[in-house]
């Protein structure tokens, strides 16, 4: 099958604007779209057909009486992962628990989009609170890669990466706590975003693990990617975890600053350009798709005049133990508050309180968030808090410290010895595996973010972008590469990320 690919974000709205079409029939056929490919590709848990019908009128109106400047994304189709609040429909997070469960505020991300004219759709499936690397931990089923419907997309935002992929909507948001843009983009061929842990405000978001847990974009582009980091990313006085450091202007990412070298699209215009690698990232254990995708990346940076630096990230190798240490640990408390009495699914006739609480939350919640609760209740427990979590925690601040030293300058620094741009890996093990082939094997699951939870637990920036296709057992599937920069670096980062993309010149889609 062929799926139609969504037009840009940006020309979407540069068309409403001008009048050559309307918010109105852009979204309709969005609509259509999704109508035509969701029975097949389960991307979208909810779709809404008369709200977003209704509001794309309401932007052609705004339109008409002169309001168009201030609508960056007028009439521009968007989809939010269902642990992103909306004040209308449900934020089930793919769960029993919250099957029911409707929002009475919208979260700011949601609603910095909304301001800018974008029209929520829908509300896209994921893998339950987002604890999964494959989305099959949904109450609601699997969605299904668009680039083989026997893959998985990825997880836990996988709901988001597919209607992207699909050519759905050409943006969507996600949220990443270990990896959950990056990987899912790596395995659908889209751009994935993941800013600075406290960038993007978190309020609204539904919480996973508070200290990880940060709102990014799925994109068919960079340039896309840019233009809604650029709207979405502020501080925000209701979520007390966002910075108040100013957004850098991310200006054209196709122009190069003569601060960074980063950006254009030609070729030998990089050559103060330092990108490092890291070792574990080539030490074998990947698909051959993944490194080759990587050696793509490297020779796209090395023919635009970038010195490639071979680097040690001392630490790495800890970085799976640490996360699944923290992580659970925080869902454990996060989670506390579904009961079946302040919140979510309540067992019917239960004997007692304790076995209403034992059956509502056993009902609620599908096994690997059982797994994960259970798992963090014991890391927080009498006696073993400070041989597991202070520990998990201790470790943390070495990797994130092996991050900082190779990317972020300090008084020590050697000036003959620069530091560098970015550092370039790849963004999971291998492309998209078959649905089922790791979902009664945990630790293989786990091991998805080998290459993305240490960058979560140093709070850095990173994107995913796709780098090459290759043939797996018949069929073409793509593999994405990460870059990864400096705190507060974003709009250097998104320029470099740019200068990747046009060097690889990635263009295939779903057939």
């Amino acid at each position: 099958m062929t799926t139609p690919t969504a037009q840009s974000a940006r020309a979407i709205a540069d068309s409403v604007r001008s009048g050559e079409t309307t918010a109105a029939d852009t979204v309709a056929a969005a609509l259509t779209r999704i109508d035509d490919a969701n029975p097949r590709l389960n991307a979208f848990i909810d779709v809404f057909h008369q709200r977003a019908s209704e509001q794309a009128q309401a932007i052609d109106v705004r339109i008409a009486s002169g309001e168009g400047a201030s609508l960056q994304l007028a009439g521009v189709p968007v989809a939010l992962k269902d642990n992103i609040c909306l004040s209308w429909g449900r934020t089930t997070c793919a769960s029993r628990m919250l099957e029911h469960y409707r929002s009475p505020y919208t979260a700011t991300a949601a609603q910095r989009l909304i301001n800018a004219g974008a029209i929520v759709v829908g509300k896209t499936n994921m893998d339950e609170f987002a604890m999964g690397a494959s989305g099959e931990h949904s109450f609601f089923g699997p969605s299904k890669n668009p680039w083989d419907e026997s893959r998985t997309c990825g997880g836990s935002s996988s709901g988001s990466a597919c209607a992207v992929a699909g050519g759905l909507v050409p943006i969507a948001l996600g949220s990443d706590t270990g990896g959950s843009i990056r990987q899912p983009a790596s395995h659908t061929g889209t751009v994935g975003f993941k800013p600075t842990y406290g960038r993007v405000s978190r309020w609204g978001l539904v919480a996973f693990a508070s200290s990880l847990d940060q709102i990014g974009p799925f994109a068919t582009s960079v340039e896309d990617a840019a233009l809604v980091y650029s709207i979405i990313a502020g501080e925000d006085p209701n979520d007390l975890t966002s910075s108040s450091r100013a957004v850098e202007d991310q200006g054209d990412p196709t122009v190069a600053n003569p601060d960074d070298g980063a950006g254009g699209e030609s070729t030998g215009d990089h050559q103060s350009l330092r990108i490092g690698v890291p070792s574990f990232a080539r030490t074998g254990g990947n698909h051959p798709a993944t490194d080759e995708a990587l050696r793509a990346a490297i020779g796209a940076f090395k023919q635009a005049g970038a010195e490639i630096v071979e680097v040690e990230l001392p630490h790495a190798n800890h970085a799976i133990a640490a996360y699944y240490l923290i992580a659970p640990a925080e869902a454990s408390s996060n989670l506390s508050r579904f009961d079946g009495v302040r919140y979510g699914h309540r067992a019917d006739n239960p004997v007692d309180l304790e076995d209403m609480f034992v059956r509502s939350r056993t009902e609620g919640f599908g096994p690997e968030v059982r797994r994960r609760i259970m798992l963090g209740t014991h890391i927080l427990s009498g006696g073993y808090h400070d041989a597991y979590y202070r520990t998990a925690l201790k470790a943390r601040r070495l990797i994130a410290g092996d991050y900082t030293s190779l990317l972020e300058a300090d008084d020590t620094d050697d000036a003959s010895e620069p530091r560098l741009d970015a550092l370039l890996m790849p963004s999971a093990p291998g492309p998209a595996f078959k649905l089922g082939d790791k979902l009664d094997d945990p630790l293989a699951l786990y091991l998805e973010d080998i290459y993305t939870a240490g960058i979560s637990l140093a709070g850095l920036p990173a994107i995913t972008i796709p780098a090459r296709t290759s043939d797996v057992g018949g069929v073409t599937l793509p593999t994405g590469v990460q870059l990864v920069g400096a705190h507060w670096q974003e709009a250097k980062l998104l320029r470099l990320a740019r200068t990747l993309e046009s060097a690889v010149a990635f263009a295939d889609a779903p057939s």
